[in-house]
């Protein structure tokens, strides 16, 4: 082990790839904006109230922007006083009639998602763009895997990232002939070899701004593990302005999984992260019970710094492999000890252990978060 590595200060953010500035309602996206977490609505729209009550759990779990599927013109309706009532810029997801597209804009869309896959005339895009236009709204060209045109799929010989970046480029310079250029572009595949590709190619000759995802991704620890590699090798390059995370399942999960991704290259904080040792035979104590006591009170305390916390099952991995932490707690044989930065200032029982170290939280273990998060 080398000691300075240890305590070494945290690693800078990945620098960003320098893309445009777009306004999502009051919110900004690309330029020096954070990178925005989004999430999509999993109920149908058509229920106001449900759909109200998903949007305002993923607020408060830390989503910035929500997608809401219109899937027909009672879906519109409904998005209207959606919108009128949601304090989260909303984006409407639009497939195949771009009369959907001109209702949720009338409706007050803060955004619009378009598929260049499944609305290809011009004259109906030309419609759209008017719309948009007139009111200020942006639009992004969500480019996707599964809905390429036959002849892109031919040229390219499948669904390949240079016929994903062929198709974003076709559209960019579509919507830059008619003057409109408040553009966002995603290039999604299933594949997350090819959509790290595909961003990469696009990026090397845009300044648009990027939202990331798998599309497809799967359940959630499935998704959670290609997103993780999708999406953080991007970041890691600079390149992505905001991102979703796709799971089969609660979109609160798709926050969570987002914000763990962020946090873990150090792009963004949202509270303090636990540091705990995946126990062994050395391991006394119900560790993970233990994990989830901290993150419970954690959540009641409502600390907002990136303060590092560990939890360690035994001496060896705690409190020396654990010395970068902020604070935190190693079970030995018999007792816990408390420490700070490597450093044993005290000890308990097992049964103090916790609530001691909670108590050594709130007087003053945390950090300030870094500049710009």
């Amino acid at each position: 082990m080398n000691p300075q590595r240890d305590r070494r200060s945290e690693p800078s953010p990945p620098p960003r790839r320098p893309t445009r500035e777009v306004r999502v309602g009051n919110l900004g996206i690309g330029g020096l904006n954070p990178i925005r977490i989004q999430s999509m609505t999993k109920t149908e729209t058509v229920n106001v109230r449900a759909t109200l009550r998903q949007i305002r759990r993923l607020a408060a779990a830390g989503c910035e922007i929500v997608r809401v599927a219109i899937p027909d013109e009672e879906s519109a309706a409904a998005f209207r006083e959606i919108r009128r009532r949601s304090d989260l810029p909303l984006i409407a997801d639009i497939h195949f009639h771009h009369r959907l597209a001109l209702l949720a804009l009338e409706a007050g869309a803060d955004k619009i998602r378009i598929n260049p896959g499944n609305i290809r005339r011009p004259e109906r895009l030309l419609e759209i763009i008017r719309s948009a236009s007139e009111r200020g709204v942006p639009i992004r060209i969500g480019v996707n895997s599964g809905s390429l045109p036959r002849s892109l799929i031919a040229k390219h010989g499948g669904p390949s990232p240079t016929a994903l970046v062929e198709l974003a480029r076709e559209q960019a310079a579509f919507f830059e002939d008619q003057g409109f250029t408040d553009l966002v572009f995603s290039l999604k595949s299933s594949s997350v070899r090819d959509t790290i590709e595909a961003y990469r190619l696009f990026s090397q000759s845009s300044t648009y701004p990027l939202h990331l995802g798998v599309t497809e991704a799967g359940p959630q620890l499935q998704s959670a593990v290609r997103s993780a590699i999708g999406l953080g090798w991007l970041l890691l390059e600079g390149i992505g302005d905001t991102i979703r995370v796709s799971v089969t399942g609660p979109p609160l999960q798709e926050v969570a999984i987002a914000q763990e991704i962020l946090a873990s290259l150090n792009v963004r904080h949202f509270g303090p992260i636990i540091i705990s040792c995946p126990t062994c035979g050395r391991t006394k104590v119900d560790l993970p019970a233990l994990v989830r006591q901290v993150q419970v009170a954690l959540r009641k305390i409502g600390l907002g710094e990136p303060l590092r916390i560990a939890v360690m099952g035994c001496a060896v991995n705690g409190p020396g492999e654990a010395r970068e932490a902020d604070i935190g707690v190693a079970f030995d044989e018999r007792l816990a000890h408390l420490f700070r930065k490597g450093k044993v200032i005290a000890t308990a029982t097992f049964e103090e252990a916790i609530p001691a170290l909670l108590e050594q939280i709130e007087k003053g273990g945390s950090r300030p978060a870094p500049e710009g998060h």
